[in-house]
């Protein structure tokens, strides 16, 4: 290959713009000419395709957020759509893409690589919720601001003697959920790939303000319910009265941690080497603190699965 483009696509992650920076310098590095595809898809159809030079990403490693922005697009979830979006790669000499982003983008480049252009996927996401890999970019730089959160409203608890609700991102898997809640020390974890029986939470709260615990933190997923309509139930079937804070998209901005900038950056370089080795229908990921290529196809052949093992550990250490 001579010439490949990256685009980002999806939810914003902190660490996209790592991997941008990644992207397009391993690909200079390696001789290719790079691109930059502005936002997403949409941008892909519009023809919205700029070259990129090693300047065009100096000092955007440290920022949160994606430079090359990012668009849902109807249009190219029809076969029309796709076909206008590789005429534009072709139109502009481009012969591989390096996709950032989620599950959807994932799709999205599945379909791409069926009409004949070599893609290759870096999971960019702070749900973590990617078949294949152990970590997404972006799911620890979002940890650790809802610890950040957690441990703020930790002091209003304790100080008030009050249950707070937390509800945290991550649709429908409990990743974010799980590992803010071991890391903060919730008493109750509520994620959706374990059954949850309201009694049973009702009775943790009543038995740890029988032996004087004077707060509780309790951790909501999203793809759980929300953190409202989790306290309205506690006050109807227990009468207990409990604060609830829907962190929201806080989670997805600010700087992106130190961990996330490195393994986007190995990511990033990673896509190029797959690239340019003529292959694609791929995606790349973390296996064993290894990073990885793997078909695209494995990431949808089943569900990312969650960590049991934490999740007992998490209410063995609550009770």
């Amino acid at each position: 290959m001579k010439k490949i483009a990256v685009l980002t696509s999806g939810g914003d992650a902190p660490g996209m713009n790592a991997a941008v920076r990644a992207v397009v310098r391993k690909a200079i590095y390696e001789g290719l000419e790079i691109a930059g595809v502005f936002n997403g898809y949409q941008g892909l159809i519009e023809g919205k395709i700029e070259l990129l030079e090693l300047g065009s990403v100096g000092d955007i490693i440290q920022r949160g957020g994606t430079m090359l922005r990012s668009a849902r697009s109807a249009e190219f979830r029809t076969l029309e759509g796709r076909k206008k979006a590789l005429s534009q790669l072709q139109k502009n000499g481009i012969e591989g893409l390096v996709v950032i982003g989620g599950d959807g983008s994932f799709k999205g480049a599945q379909e791409l690589t069926a009409l004949g252009l070599p893609c290759v996927c870096v999971p960019a996401t702070i749900d973590n919720d990617i078949n294949g890999t152990e970590f997404t970019i972006g799911f620890d730089t979002a940890l650790n601001t809802v610890i950040d959160a957690i441990d703020k409203i930790r002091d209003t608890a304790t100080s008030h003697e009050r249950t707070f609700i937390i509800e945290v991102m991550g649709r429908n898997a409990g990743d974010l959920a799980l590992w803010t809640g071991l890391a903060g020390g919730a008493e109750t974890i509520l994620i959706p790939e374990q059954k949850y029986e309201i009694p049973d939470i009702i009775e943790r709260l009543k038995s740890g303000s029988g032996r004087g615990k004077k707060h509780s933190i309790i951790i909501v997923a999203e793809g759980v319910m929300s953190a409202p309509e989790l306290a309205e139930i506690l006050k109807r079937e227990a009468n207990i009265e409990t604060h609830s804070s829907v962190l929201g998209h806080i989670q997805r901005g600010g700087s992106p941690s130190a961990r996330d900038r490195v393994i986007a950056s190995q990511y990033g370089a990673k896509a190029v080497e797959v690239l340019k080795e003529g292959r694609g229908g791929i995606a790349i990921g973390m296996q064993k603190h290894v990073v990885v290529d793997y078909n695209l196809t494995d990431v949808f052949e089943q569900s990312n699965s969650l960590d049991v093992a934490m999740y007992k550990l998490s209410k063995e250490l609550s009770i």
